[in-house]
Order: structure tokens, then C-alpha cells, then sequence
């Protein structure tokens, strides 16, 4: 009897080392399914390479060594032999930097439709459509689809990346420090989609702003230097932290 795929994702001693070099060290996580999940630390504590790892995404490196299990929806996808790609269409990822690719607005979203669907182009128009409404883009940009991306500002082409993430219908959205190189406005224009968008799809939400991840966390994860320190619901950890290093981390001592 299948079971129903809602994004849950779960690590059992999971140890990533580039060369001699250990980033992360034995963590053991639950990520809740259909929440919005934010992964906090210091700078440089292995945050980015935590999220990357969710989709295979370190292996582009030779040196990287991976030991442990990564579990989504209970399935090993650290299993040899799986398809990569069916993996990363699971696994929607925003970026810190907006990438839109060298094409127009409307093909950008296209693009993985077409490669994953075998749709009419009334189906594919539909869904493209669809996927800009989602990501809040639309009305914006309804009469210049077939424009080129490139021209667009760095808030809407952020917005397009994540039309684009979600239009091969992936279970999770890894979201690596999305807003950072964004204007406020734009900031508060895709904290409110990831917000929104956290009741289709799992969102899993790096940020270096200990303010976002205060208003938009479900759950929160607290790295350092590759470690797991604290994790749990969001309002327990912000209000009532367990750990001397959380409390100091929250208090502004650690930066």
C-alpha cells in the first residue's frame, strides 16, 4: 500500500565532510511536514550545506563525504542507485541571488513543465499561469510574459524563481537565505508567500535575521559549528530555549 508523499524529512546521524574537514556532525532532525521550519546560527555554521544536502545538491563536489541517512517521507534518498533527478524535482530551491534563465518570463516557468509533463500547450499556458498566481507575480507581469526575465527587478525576479520552483509540483521548498539581497518590500512579499505557501508544501527556511525567523518559523532548528544544539517548536525555542548556547545566540551574545 503506497504511502501518501507529504515532505517529511528526517536525518539519522548525518555527518557531511568536505576532505578532513566536518561541516556537519551527527545530526538527528524531524522536519514537520506542511510547516514552515527555520534553520538559525552563527555564520558559518553549516546552515547552506544542511539544506543543500535535503536535495543531493554537495555532490557536484568531489571531496564532499556524506555518512548517515537522509529520510523523505521514510525513503533513504542517500540510497545508491536512486534517480538524482527524481530526488531534486522533489526539493524546490530558492536561492540567496535570483537566477531566472536566459529566456523570457513565460519560458522560465515552461521550462521544467515541459521537461517532467507531456501537456498540450493550452495545459502548459494554464499551468505557467497558475504557478505566477501562486507565487504572486502575475498581475505584475501578465502583459509582458514573453518578455526577457533579465528585465525584471530583483524582488520579481525572485518571485519568478519561485514560479519556477513550484511548477514541477516539488514536496519541499528549500529556501537559502531567500531575501537577503532584497529590498524590504520585496523581503515582506516572499516572507507572506512562504507563509501562505507552507500549506501545500514544506518549507525549509535558512536565515541569518533572528527577526524573520521569529515571525515566520513553525519549528526552528539552532546550528553551531555543525551541531544541532537545540531544535523544536518555534515558540518554545524563541520563549523558553533549554540550552545556554541557544539563550546566548538569542540575547545577541553569539553573531
Amino acid at each position: 500500500m503506497s504511502k501518501k508523499l507529504i515532505g517529511e524529512i528526517e536525518t539519522q546521524n548525518l555527518n557531511i565532510c568536505y576532505g578532513k574537514h566536518c561541516i556537519i556532525k551527527n545530526v538527528n532532525i524531524k522536519i514537520p511536514a506542511r510547516q514552515l521550519t527555520a534553520i538559525i546560527g552563527p555564520s558559518g555554521c553549516g546552515k547552506t550545506t544542511l539544506l543543500k544536502s535535503f536535495n543531493r545538491l554537495l555532490e557536484i563536489r568531489d571531496d564532499v563525504k556524506i555518512s548517515g541517512k537522509i529520510l523523505v517521507d521514510g525513503n533513504n534518498i542517500l540510497r545508491s542507485g536512486l534517480n538524482v533527478s527524481d530526488i531534486r524535482k522533489k526539493m524546490g530551491l530558492l536561492s540567496q541571488k535570483p537566477y531566472p534563465l536566459p529566456m523570457s518570463i513565460y519560458e522560465n516557468v515552461a521550462y521544467g513543465i515541459r521537461i517532467h509533463n507531456h501537456i498540450d500547450s493550452k495545459k502548459l499556458e494554464n499551468a505557467v499561469n497558475n504557478c505566477l498566481q501562486e507565487a504572486g507575480i502575475w498581475n505584475e507581469i501578465r502583459d509582458r510574459l514573453h518578455d526577457p526575465a533579465s528585465g525584471l527587478s530583483l524582488g520579481q525576479q525572485q518571485r519568478l524563481c519561485l514560479a519556477r520552483a513550484i511548477a514541477v509540483q516539488p514536496e519541499v521548498l528549500l529556501c537559502d537565505e531567500p531575501t537577503s539581497a532584497l529590498d524590504p518590500i520585496s523581503a515582506q512579499q516572499i516572507e507572506k508567500l512562504l507563509l501562505k505557501l507552507k500549506k501545500e508544501y514544506t518549507v525549509v527556511l535558512v536565515t541569518h535575521t533572528l527577526r524573520q525567523a521569529k515571525r515566520v518559523a513553525d519549528y526552528v532548528i539552532f546550528l553551531y559549528f555543525g551541531e544541532v544544539i537545540e531544535h523544536g517548536p518555534a515558540d518554545k525555542v524563541f520563549n523558553n530555549p533549554k540550552h545556554p548556547r541557544t539563550k546566548a545566540y538569542m540575547q545577541g551574545e553569539i553573531s
